[in-house]
């Protein structure tokens, strides 16, 4: 993303279209790698990241220079993953939300944070596409971008306590299908 100046965002806010497709080549792996997280295919995300780059064109007028604009472009993509997951009524319907807070489940979870720091990252997206759609987005939400389970629980119309659930049991998930593989693992030299 270093192709991105502060010039080549004014363009973009004139409705320069060379600008807005030189902003969008620049910034297209970043945002992508983001989708994907999300999305069970490349072109789910493909869609996904089209619908946010929108939202980044109609609102860099808005942008404070101040906030750097990876991070800026980072949470509206997020905002509009979010934003999706709520209007997709079917997959919505099939999701039963349980409060957990009562009861949450302890773990131990440096071994695994430590055993996926070490592995391949396409391995671990692979392994986090296959959870549950849910417990998959409340983990990335959390484990990947940072989120609190506050923040989450708003997001998603859920519990704190049902967001530490779906953290863990994704964790715990993540735990099984690692100690399942009879083939060596995948480790990134340090």
């Amino acid at each position: 993303m270093n192709e991105i100046d502060e010039a080549l965002l004014k363009d973009c806010i004139r409705k320069d279209r060379r600008a807005q497709y030189k902003l969008y080549k620049a910034s297209y792996g970043f945002l992508v790698s983001i989708c994907m997280r999300y999305t069970p295919n490349r072109d789910d995300a493909d869609a996904l990241l089209n619908l946010g780059f929108l939202k980044i064109l109609n609102n860099l007028e808005k942008r404070r220079v101040e906030v750097p604009f990876p991070l800026w472009i980072k949470r509206i993509m997020i905002n509009t993953i979010i934003d999706e997951y709520r209007k997709n009524k079917k997959e919505k319907e099939q999701v039963r939300i349980t409060d957990f807070s009562e009861n949450p489940v302890e773990y131990d979870d440096e071994l695994i944070n430590d055993y996926i720091r070490k592995t391949d990252p396409e391995y671990i997206l692979q392994l986090i596409r296959e959870l549950p759609p849910v417990s998959g987005r409340v983990f990335n939400l959390f484990a990947v971008d940072g989120f609190t389970h506050k923040e989450i629980a708003s997001m998603l119309t859920m519990s704190e306590g049902t967001s530490k659930w779906h953290v863990n049991f994704a964790r715990n998930k993540l735990r099984e299908r690692l100690k399942d593989i009879s083939k060596p693992l995948r480790v990134v030299a340090s």
